[in-house]
């Protein structure tokens, strides 16, 4: 059954992740510095390697948050979601903050990635504690 609740987990920050991105696409491409081309679509190869990647992220992240909170006691929705928030705001986005401020990237993108990482770990930390 845990295998079931991190899956779950996994799959629900990872559908969040793609409404997030697609509701901020353009000002992410911006800040990420993505060349568009006339119709304001993102330049490249578009590779299916980054959804798999961060499919396989979200399954990592899910996995070690129900070990850190069934090591912890953290069994109730409310503890989950405020536990989750807390993992994405206070150790999540201080590295994300860390990677771009160190590779000169615009402080915006660490707005628009660290938001997805703290909405993306509380969720994750709410549906661990579902079932």
């Amino acid at each position: 059954m845990e295998f079931l609740n991190v899956l779950v987990a996994a799959l629900v920050a990872w559908a969040l992740g793609a409404a997030y991105y697609m509701t901020l696409a353009k000002p992410w491409m911006k800040a990420a510095g993505i060349p568009m081309d006339a119709n304001g679509k993102p330049m490249g190869n578009g590779s299916p390697l980054p959804f798999l990647l961060s499919a396989i992220a979200m399954l990592v992240v899910a996995g070690m948050m129900r070990h850190v909170f069934a090591a912890s006691g953290v069994a109730s929705f409310g503890a989950g979601l405020v536990s989750g928030l807390g993992i994405g705001a206070f150790f999540i986005s201080p590295w994300i903050m860390i990677n771009n401020a160190y590779a000169m990237r615009p402080a915006m993108l660490t707005v628009i990635d660290s938001g997805y990482a703290i909405l993306a770990s509380g969720a994750i930390g709410a549906v661990l504690t579902l079932f």
